[in-house]
Formats: C-alpha cells, structure tokens, sequence
C-alpha cells in the first residue's frame, strides 16, 4: 500500500450537517470573509487580485505619478526615456472554484479538518470576487464530478453554492485532479480565474490537462495539507487507514528508517507538484490545518499583482 494514500485516523468522523447545522455554518463563513474583506490593511479587492481582469493595452510615456512598478524597463532603455504599461480593465472575469470534496480530506490533526479549511477559502474567494461584481461559479470532484453550477453573479446564488459544498454527500471516495481540469477547461467559455483547491493525495497524470487549462485561463493552486502528513511523529505501532479506499495497514512509527522513507515520499510529492506548477506557470500556494491562512492568504495575492505590473 502506497502511504501517499494513507492518512491517520480523522479527527472526528466523517459527517454532513442537517440542512438547519448548514445554514448557520455558510452565515458564519460569510461574516468572517465579510470580516477578512473588510480588513483595512488588505485594500481593496483588487489588491487581492490584481493583474485578473486586466489586459495589456499599451506603452505609453511616464507621467507623474504613475506607479513605478508600471515601468516598462525594456522600452525606457530603448527610448532612453521613461515608459510605463498601460492596462485595461476586462469586460468580465468568471471566477470558478474547483474544490475537492474526497474523502481524505475529512483529516485533521490541529483541531481543524482540511474539509473545513477548504470550505472557509472558497468562502473568501467567493465573497472576494462577488464584491467586484464577478460571476462565480463551482465545481465539486471526487474520483468523478459531484456537481458543476457555472458562473453566474449574486449573493444569494454564491450562499447557495457554500450550502451546496457543506452538504455535499460525494457518491466517490477518491481524488481525480485531472477529470476536474479535464472538466473545467470543457465547461468555461470565457476567460477565467480558476482556484483549485485539493490536497492532491493519489494525484497523477495532472500535466498535460493543467497545462490545457493554464494555456487559457489563469490558474490558481491552493494546496491544502495536515502537518501530520509531512512531519511523520514517533509514535509506535500505529494503524493507518486509506479514507478513499478503506484498506488498513499497522505501521512501526517508532523506526527512524520508515519515518524517513514515508517523509520522503511525501517530501517528494510535495517537489513533483511545485516543479508542474512552475512548468504550467501556475501559482502554487500552500495551506496548513495549523497555520492561519488569512495573511498568507492576502500577501500571496498581492505579490502575484506587484509581479504582473511589472
């Protein structure tokens, strides 16, 4: 059995509130994005998400006050004067969120499950994009598309897709990253910003479709983890379940050997999905059930936009 599918025990076991349980946790997620949204030193919504929803125009000579991160360094020493990019604002950006809903994601050694953590990001992300008046839209995956609501505008309709991700009851247990992308790049009819929020355990063969959807929309890896799965403790004998398949093995965590062996393995999970990202030049960020995502959060998004401008 490969331990890149073997997870500990979940901290509480799987469940899917009651309707009632459900509505009050989306009017939770969406007073702390409300909060999160909110929060002066974040700016405004662009500065979450600047360079989407903007296309180059054109270069033009610098006048004062324009940003110096606008400059284009190549034409100024061309023309040995300075000149800036200019940018226009895109008629309509889809934003969709392509969220893992398999079931090793109900793990969680800190307290909190990566279920939960996947929930309150797309939360934000949706309410982010809402605020600037763009469509979103979602797609849920196992081992097989759960469901797919496209694009579309309005408070009321993403509150109903955060219901839809917390009562979700998947019919597959496992992880097929590259059906979802396979899926999306199929479903979208206009450029998009799309946020694939996985784990990513037993995933393989993601090139060729990452690099089909990256090719015409920009894409945005969220890598969500447990740290008992990178950091393996010195535990003993220990039995280890696969949640997506239910098999069961006893593993000697006492032996330094295996610790190293299994942290290998995951380690080099871990480099084979950053090296793919960097060849799709996609945005690879990670997100930790221990670690507080809403700083890190904001800061990786704002440096993608300080990068764009330049």
């Amino acid at each position: 059995m490969r331990f890149r599918e073997l997870l500990w025990r979940p901290l509480r076991p799987a469940s899917t509130p009651d309707p009632a349980t459900a509505s009050k946790e989306v009017r939770r997620l969406e007073l702390k994005s409300r909060r999160f949204m909110d929060n002066p030193a974040l700016g405004p919504y662009p500065s979450l998400f600047r360079g989407h929803g903007i296309e180059f125009s054109e270069v033009r000579e610098y006048q004062p006050g324009d940003p110096f991160q606008a400059i284009d360094w190549k034409v100024t020493a061309r023309m040995r004067r300075p000149y800036v990019k200019r940018f226009v604002e895109e008629r309509e950006l889809a934003v969709l969120l392509i969220v893992d809903v398999s079931a090793s994601n109900e793990f969680g050694t800190r307290g909190t499950l990566k279920r939960d953590l996947v929930a309150e990001v797309a939360s934000v992300l949706a309410m982010a994009a809402m605020r600037a008046g763009d469509p979103v839209g979602m797609l849920l995956f196992s081992d097989r598309i759960e469901s797919y609501a496209r694009p579309a505008r309005g408070r009321n309709r993403n509150l109903r897709l955060l219901h839809q991700l917390l009562m979700v009851q998947p019919e597959g247990k496992g992880t097929d990253v590259d059906l979802a992308l396979v899926t999306a790049a199929r479903m979208l009819t206009v450029r998009s910003l799309v946020f694939v929020i996985s784990d990513f355990v037993g995933a393989a063969h993601l090139a060729r479709p990452l690099l089909a959807l990256s090719g015409r929309h920009d894409v945005v890896v969220l890598a969500v983890d447990d740290p008992a799965e990178t950091t393996i403790p010195e535990s003993g004998w220990v039995e280890v379940v696969d949640p997506e398949t239910g098999r069961r093995a006893v593993v000697d965590l006492g032996d330094d050997a295996v610790r190293e062996r299994l942290t290998g393995r995951s380690e080099a999970r871990d480099r084979k999905l950053e090296v793919l990202c960097a060849r799709c030049h996609v945005d690879l960020m990670r997100l930790r059930t221990n670690v507080p995502y809403e700083s890190r959060l904001a800061g990786f998004f704002a440096a993608r936009g300080r990068r764009r401008l330049r």
